[in-house]
């Protein structure tokens, strides 16, 4: 299942996605977890201390790899260098699958050993000084959404993404490249207005958003999010000493997370397990090749030289049980 964590800065999407992480991983499950915000805080907020957070390797920089790894023998893509973020797969690409070893996670994945299990952990890199004033942030993030396009997870496989905060997410189609979105909201005027905004975005492209309240401290907190949100409104979390001492560097061990929000970790992952048996694959694709032809339209043709467009394999669909090519 690919699951997205999004919500307002500050909203705690970051610090609910790393439990989430830790939940499954504590029950067992394949993860692969991606930091795809500006701010690269999932690693420390999953222990990593701040040496082996700067070590991660930048997803951004391996996109050559990435893209001639991917490509295979697909005969529409003329070469690695004519892909593009949104370039879906075909007959010949390959794909990934979550418990898989392959050249891009060794590239750009890294185990982090979890209470119980150990998830794989990928980024996108931060934004440096180099980048600064000559490209966006999104141009980091199109490995990410490069490699959604070309993942294959099955049911108890989860792929969990950090993603960039506020309404960002929507300068490109990786909004719609998952099973669930959970959108963390605070319990204040501005805390809901990203869910209003991307419930407003979302609504043409049947993406499943569910709200989690974050920070709520009582009944009046309750009683403005569900007034707000309405049946959106999943679960809510309150207050946390587990959080509160993993955000300084002294988590406990995870079982001794308080039982609320044990619980409130455990209807999340029912309501992503829940999407399983939703998914519609022919949508999926239609809407890889709907961005794919707006951004080759756009910009792709003229920066890469060739027909983006013709690269859209009309015949193929993603699914478990695509063979990936060799």
């Amino acid at each position: 299942m690919k699951i997205a964590f999004v919500g307002k800065g500050g909203s705690g999407k970051t610090t609910l996605s790393s439990l989430f992480v830790r939940h499954l991983a504590a029950a067992g499950a394949p993860v692969v977890a991606v930091d795809a915000d500006i701010n690269q805080h999932l690693g420390a907020a999953l222990g990593l201390d701040e040496a082996e957070a700067a070590a991660l390797p930048a997803m951004g920089e391996q996109l050559p790899l990435i893209k001639d790894y991917l490509r295979g023998t697909n005969p529409r893509i003329a070469s690695a260098e004519t892909m593009i973020k949104t370039t879906p797969p075909g007959e010949g690409s390959r794909l990934l699958r979550v418990r898989e070893d392959n050249p891009v996670y060794d590239a750009c994945a890294r185990p982090v050993e979890l209470d119980g299990g150990a998830v794989r952990l990928m980024v996108t890199g931060p934004f440096t000084d180099a980048d600064l004033g000559v490209a966006c942030y999104h141009s980091k993030t199109g490995a990410v959404e490069l490699c959604l396009n070309h993942l294959v997870d099955g049911p108890g496989e989860y792929v969990v993404v950090d993603m960039t905060a506020g309404s960002d997410s929507f300068a490109s189609g990786m909004f719609t490249r998952f099973d669930l979105t959970f959108l963390v909201a605070e319990p204040t005027r501005k805390g809901v207005s990203v869910y209003r905004q991307y419930k407003e975005y979302a609504r043409d492209f049947g993406v499943a958003l569910k709200v989690v309240g974050n920070k709520v401290q009582g009944p009046d907190d309750l009683d403005f999010l569900r007034a707000e949100a309405g049946e959106d409104l999943l679960v809510t979390v309150g207050h946390s000493d587990w959080v509160r001492a993993m955000e300084k560097g002294r988590p406990p061990r995870f079982d001794l997370l308080e039982e609320p929000n044990r619980q409130a970790l455990r209807v999340l992952h029912s309501a992503a397990d829940a999407r399983y048996e939703a998914r519609n694959r022919e949508r999926y694709t239609r809407q890889m090749a709907h961005f794919h032809v707006k951004n080759a339209l756009s910009w792709g043709n003229e920066r890469t030289g060739a027909d983006l467009v013709a690269q859209i394999d009309p015949g193929f669909v993603l699914g478990e049980d695509v063979t990936a090519s060799a």
